[in-house]
């Protein structure tokens, strides 16, 4: 199964596994709480691109903002739906459709926030798809893009005691690898990441490492005590150097600064 022709509903069983286990929540967590404090307490009008089975949608849509996922996988957009369609208090404030990071059909501008949470990862590069994803961003609005780290190549093999593994990656300083849900991911370093949204005509903001202590915890399904411990001390780390470039995914946010 390659990135370029997967419909990610193949792996949706792992994924949804995944996403509900303790590594998945904090990067739930983590990136919602970044987002949500980037953004002004008004309503604000946010598209999720990738929005795979609909977690980040709900979370915005609960916090009281208009959100549009578009995802190109069906079967992952059916799951998004249901989703939604299990939470009517918030379902007026979502909309949902089928589309591709390359063909956005969205004018210049029409979103306070654009949000693309574990997706350039699976692309080719990064260049085009930030291109498209900034310029969909208003004034005062932000980007919030979150992939794989190239700073932490090797880290969770090494943790895991796949010795022979890390070391290749680590001598090789390897962008590649082949992550959980056994489809070839791809890294970016922050900088390169900050410098594509300057491109787009963004002003980057700190970035965060996420999944920094926990990545290698594959079956850990912590208790709400000890999650809650392991979160806070997970969310003091990913803005803080050197623990925040041995997260395994770096989370860039910009933003496009108003013009009046």
């Amino acid at each position: 199964m390659t990135a370029a022709s997967s419909d990610f509903a193949a792996v949706g069983t792992g994924y949804a596994a995944y996403s509900n286990g303790g590594r998945g929540l904090l990067r739930h967590d983590i990136t919602a709480r970044r987002v949500l404090a980037e953004l002004s307490d008004r309503p604000a009008r946010i598209l999720d691109v990738g929005c795979g089975d609909g977690e980040m949608v709900l979370r915005l849509a609960a916090a009281g903002h208009h959100v549009s996922g578009v995802e190109k996988s069906p079967g992952m957009l059916a799951s998004a739906a249901e989703r939604v369609a299990a939470a009517p208090e918030i379902a007026e404030r979502v909309t949902l459709a089928e589309g591709d990071i390359y063909a956005l059909p969205f004018d210049d501008a029409s979103f306070d926030a654009v949000v693309c949470h574990g997706v350039v990862m699976y692309l080719p590069d990064s260049a085009a798809p930030i291109a498209h994803l900034a310029r969909l961003v208003a004034d005062g609005g932000i980007l919030s893009v979150l992939t794989k780290n190239q700073l932490a190549v090797g880290v969770r093999e090494a943790l895991s005691g796949d010795y022979a593994s890390a070391r290749a990656q680590i001598e090789s300083g390897q962008a590649a690898s082949v992550g959980n849900l056994g489809i070839t991911t791809r890294g970016d370093t922050p900088d390169h990441l900050d410098d594509l949204a300057r491109t787009g005509g963004l002003t980057p903001l700190p970035w965060q490492g996420v999944r920094i202590f926990h990545d290698h915890r594959k079956d850990w399904t912590p208790g709400e005590e000890e999650y809650q411990a392991a979160l806070e001390t997970e969310w003091v780390a990913s803005s803080r150097s050197p623990y925040r470039e041995l997260g395994r995914l770096v989370h860039a946010v910009a933003r496009r600064e108003a013009t009046s």
